[in-house]
């Protein structure tokens, strides 16, 4: 068959691409490696409960726009995102707030929650910091730094804070207010029966192929396309030929608990310790307020990323943002191919972002 596009991942940025495709009148064909669709965000139903298979997604945006547009796929409710922090024995609020300063330090005003932080950053006077340790000490000062960001970032990152560029961390919100909802967006919520019905919907009446690789297909399919789509690694798709770009990748360890109704309170926690393996442990039935008999938790584990392995996290550094200059020129040579989403732009995108950068798209070839 002839299609006017191949659209290669199934996620959320091919599946807006395709939607918008085809409510314009064009054929496309859509294939995913992985057995199934919606990428990242893939929901899993267990006993009642829509588990995120690839870590929490919270949906959240300031753009009403993009709020309008995915609300004509699904029903959200009103969850609003308040993780919470374990320190040893200790249990903090996130972000940081007046809860967690007045938990931390017994105080009660924002008045003295100013002076116990500035008061420690001068004491530490750091004027250049030269590293992601020295910026954060700098903007939280010790206690903050020590309890709630030092181990949770080593372990995102898999090396010390000293050993970290300072550009990483360029600020640390701090809210002298008793709010505990972790963003500042208007919009928020979970889509109720989880993403992947969302993507179903994006997808109806699109021919998809699962468990199928490009570089596989494109050996083996007598079709024909006049644009493709890629949003799978840029630099696999050149097959490494400047080199590799990297990444931070993730495992995640699922466990059903039969007959536990309730296991931490809380849809989100996070383990600030460098000694505890995981950084958090996500309780999905909380996302939508479930009342299930059962409860479903996942530990997340941030690891070095090798060739193979799933990519999560493009690392922006400077040597790596160098590397994707070179495979952005590269690409504009391929004429017929179009790069986008997290791993074909390299760059991290939040869900409605990822929105965003689809309908940028659409609206580039349409005008194309």
């Amino acid at each position: 068959m002839k299609y006017d596009y191949l659209i290669v991942g199934a996620g959320l940025f091919g599946a807006v691409f395709a939607y918008e495709m085809k409510k314009a009148g064009k054929t496309c064909l859509v294939i995913d490696k992985r057995d199934h669709i919606a990428g990242n965000i893939y929901t899993k139903e267990v006993n009642g409960i829509n588990v995120h298979q690839y870590g929490a997604h919270i949906f959240h945006t300031s753009n009403t726009e993009v709020w309008n547009y995915v609300n004509q796929f699904a029903e959200f409710n009103h969850y609003v995102n308040s993780p919470i922090a374990v320190y040893k024995d200790e249990l903090y609020n996130m972000p940081f707030n007046m809860n967690t300063f007045s938990k931390m330090w017994n105080i009660r005003t924002p008045k003295e929650a100013k002076e116990r932080i500035a008061g420690q950053i001068a004491a530490l006077g750091i004027t250049e910091p030269k590293n992601l340790e020295e910026q954060a000490l700098s903007l939280v000062g010790t206690d903050i730094y020590e309890k709630l960001v030092k181990g949770y970032t080593e372990k995102q990152w898999g090396r010390s804070c000293t050993e970290l560029p300072a550009f990483i961390i360029k600020r640390l919100p701090v809210r002298f207010t008793y709010d505990n909802n972790y963003f500042n967006d208007p919009y928020q919520g979970i889509p109720k029966g989880g993403y992947t019905k969302i993507v179903e919907k994006m997808l109806e009446g699109v021919k998809v192929c699962l468990n199928t690789s490009y570089q596989d297909f494109m050996k083996e399919t007598q079709d024909e396309f006049d644009r493709i789509l890629y949003t799978g690694m840029i630099d696999e798709f050149f097959d490494y030929r400047l080199g590799a770009l990297a990444y931070r990748s993730l495992r995640f360890e699922h466990e059903l608990l039969t007959g536990e109704e309730n296991y931490q309170g809380n849809a989100v926690v996070n383990y600030t310790e460098r000694e505890v393996p995981y950084t958090r442990i996500i309780e999905h039935k909380h996302f939508e307020f479930g009342k299930q008999p059962d409860t479903v938790i996942t530990r997340e584990y941030p690891s070095e990323w090798k060739q193979g392995d799933e990519p999560y996290y493009p690392i922006n550094d400077e040597k790596n943002a160098e590397l994707f200059r070179k495979y952005e020129e590269l690409a504009k040579e391929t004429g017929n191919v179009i790069f986008g989403g997290r791993l074909g732009q390299y760059k991290y995108y939040d869900m409605d972002k990822t929105i965003e950068a689809a309908l940028l798209c659409v609206k580039e070839e349409m005008n194309r």
